[in-house]
């Protein structure tokens, strides 16, 4: 079984300096049938203007991944790490038994364009940890690049569950398919460009619930950059 869902149906949230599109139920926003796909709780499309960015503020017991797709984010964690990730960066946070953390743009004429993940770990109250890795896009092109996973293979991030991220880009005749195993789903993202999933048009901002399936094909993109997670 799959299900559409198009980018002008997700939540909005605009307070001037952050303009932000919820996939799933977040802050203000509520909506029973949008509360979450499996571990996946929250992917959250958000443009910082210059300047501006999220004080210091707290998490526990959650993964949380940032992808940057254009710009520059400060990172600053009550962990002692900080940093600048840019696109082609993945950062993931586990918030664990707590921790307290900062991210700003502190460009001063560009916008920074992220999507920020939250997975649900498989274990609560485990010690909080940070993880960093570039994946140029020469690693993306035309194929699905694993960025995150339970063990962290293939150079990615861990994630303290069972899910496994994909980050792709696709143009004109590239195509990839995943295999999904047995009582697997897949959440397809689409964060910008075109592109064709198991015969869906989807375009910037839409996704691909997939449940049921026994693969994803992605095709037909135009200038598309997606993401794949593949959930218990």
């Amino acid at each position: 079984m799959m299900t559409l869902r198009r980018s002008e149906d997700r939540g909005l949230a605009d307070h001037g300096w952050l303009k932000s599109f919820h996939s799933f139920s977040f802050a203000d926003y509520h909506d029973p049938a949008h509360m979450g796909f499996g571990a996946l709780r929250v992917i959250n499309e958000d443009r910082v203007q210059p300047g501006m960015g999220f004080g210091t503020h707290g998490h526990r017991d959650m993964e949380i991944v940032s992808y940057v797709l254009e710009g520059e984010l400060e990172h600053k964690d009550s962990l002692g790490n900080g940093s600048v990730i840019r696109p082609g960066d993945v950062q993931r946070m586990s918030a664990g038994t707590g921790v307290r953390h900062s991210e700003f743009n502190h460009a001063a004429n560009e916008t920074t364009h992220f999507l920020q993940i939250w997975i649900e770990p498989a274990q609560r109250g485990i010690d909080p940890g940070y993880e960093e890795k570039h994946f140029g896009a020469e690693a993306k092109r035309g194929r699905l690049r694993l960025i995150a996973s339970p063990d962290g293979r293939d150079g990615s991030v861990t994630l303290h569950q069972d899910a496994l991220v994909f980050a792709s880009l696709f143009d004109g005749a590239e195509t990839a398919v995943h295999a999904l195993a047995t009582g697997r789903r897949a959440y397809v993202h689409v964060a910008r460009g075109e592109i064709t999933v198991n015969g869906q048009a989807l375009r910037a901002g839409d996704a691909l619930k997939a449940s049921g399936e026994r693969e994803i094909r992605l095709s037909e993109g135009k200038g598309a950059e997606v993401l794949l997670f593949d959930l218990a």
